[in-house]
């Protein structure tokens, strides 16, 4: 066969991601602190860029008035109604409102009306790869990690991530547990079991109260609290004092005994969490404020005063254009000004894009708002997507490093997800927390050999119970929890028989 050439033309669809578009898929993932440093290198970057350092609407009359070759627009405002970003239409969705009427989107927010329910990114360089090898990780992250290893319920991992949030760079907790029972509307004894729950994580005495606590903490772990030791760390000032005959009547030991026991305190560590990376204290300022309205209505805005704001100088954007004379000048010209005007679009677009995802969160969390921590409803990125028609993905980069203020505190907003199990009946998804609860208690109830249920008998009585979940996801839970295969639970009921 002749092997020949020949010209053809054939047409295809594909994705193509533009520089534009990766510039405003990288703006709606950062955190208003990195948007802002984005931001200031822009205006360094591009002479067409101005900061609007003006405070409110621009003055109608008198000197105030705002120079008309200025082109404004304001981020937080939705005055571009049928913007269009260089995104797929399932990933971005262009020209939505986040909420409300027009008259209500150009207060960046929108009121919420329904009834009460009933019962960051980060950019690194070309070493950040080898840099994430390397890097201790921090507090937070490792007893985040351990977290995930418990079986709480969504109530009690709503409890928990906040007191995680407030463990200090040494290990501390420094959070009065009685006011956050009451800002989070649930039970101080829950608050202290969840707590105990924490103390036992790794490092030994993290979450700790004071000093002495920490200290207790750690020789609980080492099984050496024992009612002298307890005398002892209650007369911790007598230790720094070197006053050895009155710690040894409070302590009532011996000298021997008295030197061991100071021996294990010395070498105990009171500050457990220096050991693990500390980023630098930052200011946590929310990007979204909830206030709660009349009628059961909640109003959700953006933060405006951490929003920048950027205007586009056509008047100097004429003169320089006037003046090119070369076409490398004016190509110039012309790619500061397609830059300043994507920047501002994409800048407004965030903006809509933020508080579209947040008040669809605060509408599913309405109880928990309401009601407190123990309301808090299974929720995933799909269920907020289809909710607004976008992308799971654009909802993701959204909620990372974004905070939102409520009447019962400061959250990110992946603190609001949670995951969950589909139900097998077509009703209500149940709770992944409440489902390995169902495990742990078909475990418990197990007394004798014959009662030890397998992985694939655990599978029929949950999907008989109207839970639809695979056997891999038992097996999952299970060791999770640390619950021994059926095999080692029968043996185990053989020894002990």
């Amino acid at each position: 066969m002749a092997l020949s050439h020949r010209l053809e033309l054939r047409q295809g669809q594909g994705l193509v991601i533009t520089p534009q578009l990766q510039q405003a898929i990288k703006l709606l993932q950062l955190s208003n602190i990195e948007l802002d440093a984005f931001v200031e290198a822009e205006l360094e970057r591009n002479p067409l860029l101005q900061r609007d350092e003006g405070e409110g609407e621009p003055a109608s009359d008198g000197e105030g008035e705002r120079d008309p070759s200025l082109t404004q627009v304001d981020v937080v405002a939705d005055t571009a109604a049928g913007r269009e970003m260089d995104a797929p239409a399932e990933d971005v969705s262009p020209g939505e409102r986040a909420t409300g009427d027009g008259a209500e989107a150009e207060h960046a927010g929108g009121q919420i009306d329904w009834s009460r329910a009933g019962s960051g990114g980060s950019f690194d360089g070309e070493d950040g790869y080898e840099h994430a090898l390397v890097e201790v990780p921090t507090l937070s992250a490792h007893l985040r990690a351990q977290l995930v290893q418990v079986a709480l319920s969504p109530a009690r991992n709503a409890i928990a991530e906040v007191l995680i949030d407030a463990v200090d760079e040494g290990g501390y907790l420094r959070l009065d547990v009685v006011e956050l029972a009451v800002r989070l509307g649930c039970e101080l004894e829950l608050v202290e079991e969840v707590l105990s729950v924490l103390q036992g994580f790794e490092p030994a005495g993290v979450f700790a109260r004071d000093v002495r606590e920490c200290l207790a903490l750690q020789l609980k772990d080492l099984n050496r609290y024992d009612p002298a030791m307890a005398a002892m760390l209650d007369h911790l000032e007598l230790l720094a004092k070197r006053d050895l005959a009155g710690l040894r009547r409070a302590c009532g030991v011996d000298d021997e005994d008295l030197r061991e026991m100071i021996a294990e305190v010395r070498a105990l560590n009171p500050r457990p969490g220096a050991a693990y990376y500390s980023e630098p204290a930052e200011t946590l300022v929310p990007d979204v404020m909830v206030r709660e309205g009349l009628g059961g209505m909640w109003h959700v805005e953006l933060n405006t005063d951490t929003l920048p704001r950027v205007l586009v100088d056509q008047r100097y954007h004429a003169r320089v254009a006037k003046g090119a004379r070369s076409d490398q000048e004016k190509t110039f010209v012309a790619d500061c000004m397609a830059s300043a005007n994507w920047l501002v679009k994409s800048l407004d677009q965030r903006a809509k894009t933020i508080l579209k995802v947040s008040s669809e969160i605060v509408r599913q969390q309405d109880g928990f708002l309401a009601y407190g921590v123990e309301h808090l409803r299974p929720l995933n990125l799909k269920t907020v997507a289809d909710a607004i028609c976008m992308h799971e993905s654009t909802v993701s980069r959204v909620t990372s490093n974004k905070y939102i203020a409520t009447p019962r505190g400061v959250f990110e907003l992946k603190f609001f997800f949670t995951s969950a199990i589909q139900s097998s009946e077509g009703g209500e998804a149940h709770s992944a927390a409440s489902v390995r609860h169902k495990i742990k208690g078909l475990v418990d109830a197990e007394k004798t050999e014959a009662d030890v249920h397998s992985d694939d008998r655990i599978v029929e009585i949950l999907k008989a119970a109207g839970v639809d979940i695979a056997r891999r996801t038992v097996a999952k839970y299970r060791e999770a929890m640390r619950i021994p295969s059926s095999v080692e639970r029968r043996r185990l009921m053989k020894e002990m028989a």
